[in-house]
């Protein structure tokens, strides 16, 4: 990791982040991919950092154009706080300049990567097999992994190996999912690599860390809710998890176990976990915060700012005891689909001071698409509360009093 860092290179920051660089004393250049964000947005980012546009799909440009920001403004590390698709090229293309070596962000960001990882130690491992095509991945599902391994047992969870998100994630039991899912990740256009893997039956966490310097760091373990089977599309978060000192050592030894494999040298982590009647098992992990508004979630319980945290740690400043004075939650919204039929009362569901933040972005007129993974969700609300069940029902009053309703099969909308 370079030291003695004063020039940033953001690949993909959010314009808070930009700016919270910023405020940390950094001086900041940035990358984003203008098809990605609107003008409105990029121009929040250009208020805190000098901006490059690039296209994100061609890896090739991106590179080039890294190593040469990072020459000509003498940059001291490139640090990248977007999705994963480009971090591997970005890191290649910082070389000395990079804050974690290109194989450890593979390891944590694919998903075979990380299983192969992981299976080397016996107290990790998932059954599961790689395979390049929606074709490739039907056809495993159909024999089932027995064939694999006799010891697996169906179902079976398959899932592209470079996406998040819940995006093209199925649980297959029988031929009627497996032609579902098929149908659904070829609507989406998602065409693999996919893992088919053992499916891990119990509750799901999110442990979030930061690493400095090589040391682990647990900010927290987060509680996840799912629609369940056959998508697992998240519906909400609290914070932290309602789990025994016991359990949460469990997970974050899990988490920190991977870090380790990975190399991971710097930055936030967001892994997530299954306690399972094995033990923990690892369901994914990527080398950047966690989504879902997550940082404002753990905010909202514990008054800690990660998003300011990796900023701080970059410039060698400790980090705080982190400890959750009242539980922090995020629930999405998921209406029925349609078109919605009057002005939704935002000032209505904003009127309580728990509430933190709101998005819902639809306006009267607006077609709500049905919420078949994370990006068609319709927004969400962030609570406080003083226990878990408050903050459901704190969720649910405001969900309740936006007054959103819908027709279906409105006029020009797809049956």
């Amino acid at each position: 990791m370079p030291t003695d860092i004063k020039r940033l290179l953001m690949v993909m920051p959010y314009h808070q982040l930009a700016r919270k660089a910023v405020e940390t004393g950094f001086e900041v250049w940035a990358i984003w991919d203008p098809a990605l964000q609107s003008q409105d947005y990029l121009l929040q980012v250009e208020e805190h950092a000098s901006l490059y546009l690039a296209d994100f799909s061609d890896l090739e440009g991106l590179a080039d154009l890294i190593r040469d920001v990072v020459t000509r403004h003498d940059i001291d590390a490139v640090v990248h706080v977007g999705a994963e698709a480009t971090m591997v090229a970005a890191a290649e293309a910082a070389g000395s300049v990079a804050l974690n070596r290109p194989q450890s962000l593979r390891i944590l960001n694919d998903k075979a990567t990380m299983r192969a990882t992981l299976n080397e130690h016996p107290e990790h491992r998932v059954v599961y097999q790689q395979v390049d095509t929606v074709e490739a991945a039907v056809a495993v599902c159909s024999q089932g992994l027995g064939d694999i391994e006799q010891a697996t047992l169906a179902p079976v969870i398959v899932k592209p190996a470079l996406s998040s998100g819940s995006r093209g994630v199925g649980l297959i039991g029988d031929m009627d999912d497996l032609e579902q899912w098929r149908h659904r990740v070829e609507a989406a256009e998602i065409t693999g690599p996919f893992v088919v893997e053992e499916f891990l039956s119990g509750p799901e966490y999110s442990i979030e860390t930061l690493t400095v310097e090589g040391r682990h760091h647990l900010i927290g373990v987060t509680a996840k809710e799912t629609t369940g089977a056959p998508t697992f599309v998240e519906t909400g978060h609290i914070h932290p998890a309602p789990l025994s000192s016991a359990d949460t050592s469990r997970l974050k030894d899990a988490a920190f176990a991977l870090l380790d494999l990975a190399g991971y040298t710097f930055g936030p982590a967001h892994t997530e976990a299954i306690l399972t009647e094995r033990g923990v098992r690892i369901v994914e992990s990527q080398a950047r915060l966690g989504g879902d508004r997550l940082p404002a979630v753990i905010e909202t319980a514990t008054g800690f700012d990660i998003e300011a945290a990796i900023f701080r740690s970059l410039a060698h400043r400790p980090l705080p005891q982190i400890k959750a004075y009242q539980y922090g939650a995020v629930g999405f919204f998921r209406f029925p689909p349609g078109e919605l039929t009057a002005e939704p009362d935002r000032e209505a569901a904003v009127a309580w001071p728990w509430v933190r933040e709101l998005k819902f972005p639809f306006t009267a007129g607006e077609v709500l698409p049905a919420a078949v993974h994370s990006g068609t969700r319709h927004g969400h609300v962030v609570v406080g509360g003083d226990t878990p069940q408050e903050v459901k029902e704190r969720i649910a009053t405001v969900t309740a009093h936006l007054g959103v309703h819908t027709r279906t099969n409105p006029e020009g909308a797809p049956e």
